[in-house]
């Protein structure tokens, strides 16, 4: 059987058209385990105000928290005690994501956590905590 130019174009069309088709199925797929899309996002976005504040108010009050990180535990020392939330996010892998609830411990109000199970790398530090009826937030970057 011989071909001429015009169905070897078809064929090739053909051919692209369902590359196309299975790559869009391949990242429908694929949408559910994206770390950079938040589920939430435009409840966020209607918040926004109130997170913006939070965030001056840590910055107005000078209450940056101090963070350290030693070889068994991340140490962050707030200046006074509050009730926090603490959302460890790991950028390559949405499943390594970290969230802590509680209290600042002891006089010099420190949050502790244990590095035993957190692989070395990159992580979002995203921490949201109250303190004396303020609401604070503070966010930075980290390498373990």
């Amino acid at each position: 059987m011989t071909m001429n130019w015009g169905t070897k174009i078809l064929l090739g069309m053909g051919c692209f058209m369902l590359f196309i088709i299975a790559m869009v199925g391949y990242m429908f797929a694929k949408h559910d385990g994206d770390a950079l899309v938040e589920e939430d996002y435009y409840e966020k976005g209607i918040n926004y105000n109130t997170t913006y504040n939070a965030a001056q108010n840590m910055l107005n009050d000078d209450a940056q928290p101090k963070i350290t990180v030693d070889q068994k535990q991340l140490v962050i020392r707030l200046k006074d005690s509050a009730s926090y939330q603490l959302v460890l996010m790991r950028p390559s892998n949405k499943a390594e994501d970290l969230k802590f609830d509680g209290k600042t411990i002891g006089p010099d109000h420190l949050i502790l956590v244990s590095r035993a199970h957190l692989p070395k790398g990159m992580w979002f530090l995203h921490m949201q905590w109250r303190s004396h009826g303020k609401d604070y937030l503070y966010q930075s970057n980290l390498t373990l």
